[in-house]
């Protein structure tokens, strides 16, 4: 496994005003030794002059949140993470890596939850390359790896979670975002390590069903809603009942049996749990006769 290591170059301005300095003492030289026939100084003066020339090819520049990697005839020589302008040998090639922040978006996958019912998701991954010698080395083309193996963990999470919590204290993929983000981010993380890159978030940016079985979850949805809807209005209702016996037996407004109680408590209940309103009806008799 290829591990980076850092590399200090040597200043560029200085080998630049060196480099420069050699080669107009070498063009003077065969300016003034060729009229006078001295071969012997215009031939060292030509290699002085193409030795220099071929010596600035290796100066180069590192931009801001760049990083060069120097590989010597194949061979992994280091890393030149500091932005500035440098000099090394000009044998040696440069690959220029980004350590810049990237984010993409994965496509709509789909996949099936835990509970095998087809959903659509997509998720946004925000990484960045920290080990040069890993990215370029370890993995033919970083950038794809992340993509491909980004899809692969979004496809393993997609499938341990499902859509919609259908117990208490279950864990879903549409209630509990950050919890899945988390897991997505691990997962990912894990997927990458061996190329260098280190995962800052990853969080999901599209979740819906299947069209094929999106009506029928949705009538799903909503009779979860309606029950749940219903459930409270009966636990109101029920206690609005209890609280109204117990201020008039408290005021003595009224004496009730058992008989007329739940009679009572059945029209309150008839009011307060329909969706009508009330249609009131005047007792001239008796519930006994």
């Amino acid at each position: 496994m290829y591990r980076e290591r850092q590399l200090s170059p040597k200043n560029g301005f200085v080998w630049l005003f060196l480099l420069l300095t050699f080669a107009v003492l070498a063009f003077l030289t065969i300016i003034r030794s060729a009229p006078r026939e001295q071969f012997g100084a215009v031939i060292l003066g030509v290699l002085v002059l193409l030795v220099a020339l071929f010596c600035l090819g290796g100066l180069f520049i590192v931009n801001p949140n760049d990083a060069k990697a120097l590989v010597l005839f194949g061979k992994y020589v280091g890393t030149v993470k500091h932005d500035g302008f440098y000099w090394a040998n000009p044998f040696l090639v440069k690959r220029r890596v980004s350590l810049r922040v990237r984010n993409f978006e994965t496509a709509k996958l789909k996949v099936n939850d835990v509970h095998a019912n087809p959903i659509e998701i997509g998720a946004i991954v925000v990484w960045k390359v920290v080990e040069t010698a890993e990215a370029l080395f370890e993995v033919d083309s970083y950038e794809k790896y992340v993509t491909v193996q980004t899809e692969s963990a979004l496809r393993a999470t997609a499938s341990q979670f499902a859509y919609d919590a259908h117990q208490a204290g279950e864990e879903s993929l549409s209630t509990h975002a950050a919890e899945v983000s988390k897991h997505l981010q691990t997962a990912i993380q894990e997927r990458l390590a061996r190329a260098g890159v280190e995962v800052l978030e990853a969080r999901i940016s599209h979740l819906a069903y299947s069209p094929e079985i999106a009506a029928a979850m949705l009538q799903r949805q909503q009779a979860s809603a309606i029950i749940a809807a219903r459930y409270k209005i009966v636990e109101g209702a029920v206690g609005m009942v209890e609280n109204a016996l117990e201020l008039l037996a408290k005021k003595n407004i009224v004496h009730l049996d058992d008989e007329r109680k739940a009679t009572m408590v059945s029209n309150l209940l008839v009011v307060l749990c329909s969706e009508r309103s009330t249609q009131p009806v005047v007792n001239t008799g008796s519930l006994y006769t």
